[in-house]
């Protein structure tokens, strides 16, 4: 056991016995994670660090070890931290089992994803608060929710909001609901200042203040006293900040303990604040707007009044605020005073004629105050006529509207525009390359479209993290844009994707320049923080009208193309031509033939003669999938196997092909008086599903009276470096059937020789690449002779695929190769060629 519990080799490691739920041995990763000492954690049980709520579940899990029915099995749940947060783990658990079959103690990996989660906690907080501000809920209800949401995800911490006042110097009762009354009593209606407690200190600096120990910090005597009268030991105060950079009020954690804030709670912190403020906006916004139109209905809106001649005769006291001009000062003078200069003469134009039509005109108009400074307002002029039908009068009714805009160029930005990286998103893309479309075609210039996709931005997400991976969009944003001009377009689709539209172009070979210059941009190395990371570019480009005419298929073109530049080799660009369309729709066409084949019975097996070189016998064979299509013919399995691991078909496929395989099989064994295998190839994506289903192919060779030893399943190599644990417990169970397992092409992968016995494998099939160019002694020779050597030290047979002359048959039989493969014996045939081929 010391490597188990070497925490530099499990990270995360805890042994326990079964029938109390006792600990029994842990590491310091799993103290880390609980905060409990070795010491503490032997005394405790499972069950009392366990979330009450998933207790039930842990019981059922636990019982079905007890009872035999499972040694293995993997979850989420939660733990309680010692200082009474909640952790969320995953869990991968083993149970060890006495030579009697009954459970010794149990093994479990435990994984700490608290913060994965809480971001996603976040992340369902927020979206959650929108709906309920969308829906109109009251300001208290929603802030409520809010603090019940936070306290729920931590039990170890007591939430409040606090708002202040309208005059910004003293907070009313914002939300604490659990808080007792005195609390909520004492803090309303008090002072903001420095010093008075952690929550006026933030509202009154608007920075954030942490106070790891209320007792030793310099605050006023009451507020501690207050505090400790609550039992509150630390506090961590934001202050909420509304869009203009006024204090709208505080959000605060408090916990029973001392201590200070983690980058976690930080994120917490900042988000609720930022996500309150946008709610107390809001309703602000919407109070003011029913606060406007009740003053509309009252004639204390600015209200000016024209004569028939244009001239205002008179104004109310909302005028002179909103303007800042007296009666004395516009009295006979036309409104055009007012006129900010925004508008052109065409918009005044259509005014008038509705105004001399219609005698109402409504709408938004720019309008400049006496001190110069232009702002919206919402105008509804209406006309009083004579009782002949001359004007008499315009009344003019109108109310600064700054907020509204603010707040509605605000949600429009977000509904248009990246969050992250501040470029376009995907909808403001579709509505700027359609009018880019229609500016193309009426000036007959072509504009270029180009798909950026970054290599290995994955890999940097999740070794780095998320975090970081942002700060690199964020700057290899800024890159792209630098590339381009300020009438282009770029764009972020969303992950590393993004896009440029590149308009009025009367050269295209300027395009290739650009593409130059990203790609050459992106491949210099981004400094993170404290970490370098690198990046490339696979760039697809399109062009209109030239490729396509709309916005869906110019987007498909250069998807397309972007993949052609990504598979062949990255760092580069492609341009879309039409062979990739007629691709993309023949295998289209392909995809949909595929769905039906299995249905219409047209796949079939091909079988190839595996021979013991030793007696010269045929004593196995590989079954080869083949699709005789109706129109096509053959089908190469190159062409169809791919789209059917990337539709998931290959699951209802690799189920026929082990049926049909173990058929022939039982007819087969027959001539080889029972010692005969049928090697079937599985897929990776089958090994990786759960969909697999390996019973119904154990009752199979049952039906058909045969054993594992009758069945070979080969795998690929890079399934057994990849492998997770849907991988490792298909393997067991085809060991523990009595099935053998064979590496397929083996030495053109990543070899890793441990995995050769960890997995129980029983054949290497050298690949035929090393099979071709055969000789006494080349350097295929020597790694074959190696393989060979290597594979029987570990108890493996050797099959050699692609012989095809007399003289590489001998050098392998020489070299001690079990078994050969290849057109020398036979071409793969099928069933009743094979047959014949069997019986001679």
């Amino acid at each position: 056991m010391h490597s188990l519990t070497n925490p530099r080799l499990i990270p995360r490691f805890t042994r326990f016995l079964i029938p109390a739920y006792r600990w029994i041995e842990v590491n310091d990763a799993l103290c880390k994670i609980l905060g409990y000492s070795r010491e503490e954690l032997i005394t405790m049980t499972w069950a009392e660090l366990t979330h009450a709520d998933d207790l039930p579940r842990n019981e059922v899990l636990f019982n079905r070890i007890l009872a035999g029915e499972s040694d293995e099995y993997e979850f989420d749940k939660r733990f309680m931290h010692k200082g009474g947060e909640i952790v969320y783990a995953h869990v991968a658990s083993c149970a060890v089992r006495k030579p009697d079959g009954r459970l010794d103690y149990t093994v479990a990996i435990v994984e700490d994803i608290s913060r994965h989660r809480r971001a996603e906690n976040r992340k369902r907080l927020r979206n959650r608060t929108l709906e309920l501000l969308a829906k109109g809920l009251p300001l208290h209800e929603i802030m409520e929710f809010v603090v019940h949401g936070v306290e729920a995800e931590n039990p170890a911490m007591l939430c409040s909001i606090l708002m202040l006042d309208e005059g910004g110097h003293h907070f009313v009762k914002g939300s604490a609901p659990g808080w007792a009354e005195f609390y909520n009593k004492a803090i309303h209606g008090a002072e903001i200042g420095p010093l008075t407690g952690s929550c006026g200190t933030a509202a009154h600096t608007a920075k954030r203040v942490i106070v790891e120990d209320i007792l030793i910090y310099p605050f006023g005597k009451d507020y501690r006293e207050l505090a400790t009268k609550e039992g509150l030991a630390s506090c961590w105060s934001e202050p909420i900040v509304g869009s203009s950079g006024k204090v709208l009020g505080t959000f605060a954690i408090y916990r029973h303990s001392p201590g200070v804030p983690n980058e976690t709670d930080i994120a917490l912190i900042e988000s609720v604040a930022n996500l309150i403020g946008i709610v107390i906006e809001r309703k602000r916004i919407e109070e003011e707007l029913q606060l406007a139109s009740l003053v509309y209905r009252n004639t204390s809106e600015a209200m000016m009044v024209t004569d028939e001649r244009n001239r205002i005769i008179a104004i109310n006291p909302a005028f002179t605020q909103i303007t800042g001009y007296s009666i004395n000062e516009v009295s006979g003078k036309d409104p055009k005073i007012l006129s900010s200069g925004r508008h052109d003469a065409d918009f005044y134009k259509v005014l008038w004629s509705e105004i001399w039509s219609a005698g109402l005109w409504q709408g938004e108009i720019w309008n400049r105050k006496k001190n110069g400074e232009i702002y919206p307002e919402w105008l509804t002029i209406n006309t009083v006529f004579n009782q002949d039908g001359a004007i008499h009068r315009h009344v003019a009714l109108f109310s600064d509207i700054t907020d509204k805009v603010r707040t509605d160029e605000l949600i429009w930005r977000q509904a248009n525009f990246d969050l992250l990286t501040g470029l376009p998103n995907r909808r403001m893309f579709y509505d700027r390359l359609e009018q880019e479309i229609k500016k193309a075609h009426r000036t007959g210039l072509q504009l270029a479209l180009l798909f950026i996709d970054l290599d290995c931005f994955k890999e940097i997400n999740d070794t780095l993290g998320h975090q970081t991976g942002d700060i690199l969009l964020v700057e290899a944003a800024s890159r792209i844009v630098s590339c381009v001009r300020e009438s282009d377009t770029v764009a972020r689709l969303g992950g590393d994707e993004f896009t440029v539209i590149l308009s009025e172009l009367s050269y295209t070979g300027s395009v290739e320049k650009v593409a130059q210059n990203i790609i050459a941009k992106l491949v210099d190395p981004f400094l993170l923080s404290d970490e370098i990371a690198y990046v490339s570019a696979s760039i697809g480009i399109t062009f209109y009208p030239g490729d396509a005419l709309d916005v869906e298929q110019l987007l498909r073109n250069a998807d397309q193309a972007m993949y052609v530049a990504k598979n062949s080799g990255r760092n580069r660009f492609s341009y879309f031509t039409r062979s990739m369309q007629e691709q993309a729709q023949s295998r289209l066409r392909l995809l949909n033939d595929l769905r039906a084949a299995l249905s219409a019975d047209q796949f079939m097996l091909y079988f190839q003669p595996i021979v013991e070189l030793s007696t010269d016998r045929i004593t196995k064979a590989e079954a080869l999938l083949r699709w005789q299509h109706p129109e096509r013919g053959l089908v190469s399995p190159m062409d169809f196997i791919p789209l059917a691991e990337e539709t998931g078909l290959i699951h209802d496929i690799g189920d026929w092909v082990f049926r049909e395989a173990a058929r022939w099989a039982s007819r087969w064994i027959v001539f080889c008086q029972g010692n005969f295998q049928i090697s079937v190839n599985g897929s990776p994506v089958q090994f990786q599903s759960e969909n697999m289903d390996i019973d119904s192919w154990l009752d199979r060779l049952k039906e058909l009276g045969l054993s594992g030893q009758n069945v070979v399943i080969e795998i690929t190599e890079g399934l057994l470096l990849n492998a997770d644990s849907h991988v490792m417990d298909k393997l067991t169970r085809f060991r523990d059937a009595g099935i053998q397992v064979a590496i397929d092409d083996f030495g053109t992968g990543y070899s890793a020789l441990s995995y050769l016995k960890k997995f129980d494998i029983d054949y290497l099939k050298i690949d035929r690449t090393f099979i071709r160019d055969l000789t006494a002694g080349s350097s295929d020779m020597a790694l074959s002779e190696a393989i060979i050597v290597m594979a029987h030290k570990l108890g493996l047979k050797v099959i050699a695929e692609g012989v095809e002359t007399v003289e590489q048959k001998v050098l392998l039989s020489n070299a001690g190769c079990d078994y050969a493969q290849g057109y020398l014996f036979s071409k793969p045939l099928p069933p009743d060629e094979f047959e014949a081929l069997l019986k001679a």
